[in-house]
């Protein structure tokens, strides 16, 4: 009987250690009590089209995705899953990657046009926020503590790619060219390391971010032997949340390249993530395969979530 209880901890020695444990290894016990890492489907079948991208969380629930209904629109969905369109882009403009700065703006990726969008806080008007017309398809965003914007931007057709800094006052800068199909694009929790993969290639960089916001030499952290990437989140822990396009899951690694876990998405297309809910915890993917968004509860919170969501009531 004692035996049971310690190694069950059962009594309240065991329960403490229990959560030592939990924190030491950044799991909560309130985690560590629910189902983790188990996808369902959020929003219905076809609900998006198959351009759905670029989803982003506000702190009262709310999940922001393009191309809802039709392409060229934002999509919000409620925490219940009700989801109407949320605004239209101008033109031929069709949104990609999705971010909220601290203050609550909305920068949306235009890909087809050259352009980064910028929605003030609280409204849905889209403003042109930074255009370069040697950008090639402005695909996902990051954003750093100070509002600087970067941006991964592959060239498909040619199999090359380049990453943009975008500056507070919407001055975009080339930090890179001649790269693989760069994608997914994220920066460590301390902001001095920018993370990217490329679709084709199929490799993860690191990049160090210098003081004055270029980059220095990339460093490789892994390369995959099948299946493409697309977007990819950080946690607070420092890992990487990457979607694995073609594949139908998530692979959590760390910074060092090490595979943690893999979740399956329910499809086998997953273009994008982000980390929403009421703690952070809860992963949102959106799904090409039935254009529709799935989510799961993870153990760590998301490092966007927690420093970049916009306050509620947005």
């Amino acid at each position: 009987m004692q035996t049971r209880r310690r190694h069950g901890f059962k009594s309240r020695g065991g329960r403490l250690a229990a959560a030592v444990v939990l924190a030491v290894h950044g799991v909560s016990p309130a985690a560590a009590a629910e189902p983790l890492f188990v996808a369902e489907a959020f929003t219905p079948v076809g609900s998006f089209t198959p351009g759905i991208e670029g989803p982003a969380c506000d702190r009262d629930g709310a999940v922001y995705a393009v191309n809802y209904g039709r392409e060229g629109t934002v999509g919000h969905v409620a925490p219940d899953g009700t989801a109407a369109v949320f605004l239209a882009l101008p033109g031929t403009s069709v949104g990609n990657g999705i971010r909220f700065g601290v203050d609550g703006t909305m920068f949306i990726a235009d890909y087809v046009n050259h352009n980064v969008f910028r929605v003030a806080p609280g409204g849905c008007e889209p403003q042109v926020f930074a255009h370069d017309p040697r950008m090639h398809q402005p695909n996902d965003l990051t954003i750093a503590a100070d509002g600087t914007l970067y941006a991964s931007d592959p060239d498909w057709k040619a199999g090359t790619g380049q990453l943009w800094r975008i500056d507070v006052d919407g001055t975009a800068t080339r930090l890179a060219e001649g790269l693989g199909t760069t994608n997914g694009i994220e920066l460590s929790p301390d902001g001095t390391t920018l993370y990217v993969n490329e679709s084709v290639q199929r490799n993860v960089w690191a990049f160090p971010v210098r003081a004055d916001r270029t980059l220095g030499e990339k460093r490789l952290i892994r390369q995959f032997p099948d299946h493409g990437f697309d977007g990819m989140r950080c946690d607070t822990a420092g890992n990487l949340h990457i979607t694995r396009y073609g594949k139908g899951t998530i692979v959590v690694m760390t910074p060092a390249g090490e595979i943690l876990r893999e979740v399956d998405v329910l499809g086998a297309k997953p273009s994008n993530i982000c980390f929403g809910g009421p703690d952070g915890r809860t992963v949102y993917v959106t799904e090409v395969e039935h254009t529709r968004l799935v989510r799961y509860r993870t153990d760590v919170p998301g490092l966007s979530f927690t420093r970049f969501a916009p306050a509620a009531g947005r």
